[in-house]
């Protein structure tokens, strides 16, 4: 599939996306920055410690607990959660900001904040990426080695919990096969993008250039 860059219809949205740890999240997010146009990835802060490849304001915004808390007390954080004993936060700034200038504004967040969103701005677009399976997933966190077995244990009983929310969520994308994952993922941009309210701006105008025709 492919899509012509820019603006469609006046602003952008919010494209709200959590998966369990290991599900390959991180990798669709980075693919569909790269191969969609108009799409601005929001970097969360974090007190967690970065992980081997992570970089500082690309993956995460890596701060200790006394600024987080600093950040969360002025109100900045459009969400905020606590997950394995670390902070996760959103601002609301950078986010009002990309979809003022039309850009549509990924959140890679966990269920938590996904629920906050949902609370907060009830039009953002929710996408849960599930894994095929407990075997694959247990697969996955092993292969990847940033984990101990005791850690691999405790997100596999983590990822339970998260998959009992995907319910909550209007789309839902297996990552069984990487590129079949991603097309969904792709064509839920799409269809997202060609909903009736991102195009009222455009209908509203196509429509009176007939009305102004006298077809």
């Amino acid at each position: 599939m492919s899509e012509k860059p820019g603006r469609e219809s006046g602003a952008g949205g919010l494209l709200v996306i959590s998966a369990p740890s290991g599900a390959g999240k991180t990798t669709l997010c980075r693919r569909l920055l790269e191969e969609v146009p108009a799409i601005t990835f929001s970097v969360s802060h974090t007190t967690r410690a970065p992980r081997p490849g992570e970089r500082d304001g690309v993956d995460y915004h890596f701060v200790g607990g006394a600024e987080f808390s600093s950040l969360r007390d002025r109100g900045e954080f459009l969400e905020w959660a606590v997950v394995a004993g670390h902070y996760y936060g959103t601002t609301a700034a950078a986010v009002r900001a990309a979809v003022a200038e039309g850009r549509d504004v990924l959140l890679d967040i966990d269920t938590q904040g996904a629920a906050a969103v949902r609370r907060l701005i009830p039009g953002a677009a929710q996408i849960f990426i599930l894994p095929p399976g407990p075997e694959a997933l247990r697969a996955r966190l092993v292969g990847r080695a940033s984990e101990s077995p005791g850690e691999v244990d405790r997100r596999l009983a983590l990822a339970l919990g998260e998959i009992e929310q995907a319910h909550l969520y209007d789309y839902v994308v297996v990552n069984e096969d990487l590129e079949e994952a991603f097309e969904r993922l792709h064509a839920i941009v799409l269809a997202v993008r060609s909903g009736r309210d991102r195009q009222a701006d455009r209908l509203r105008t196509i429509r009176e250039r007939f009305r102004q025709s006298g077809v």
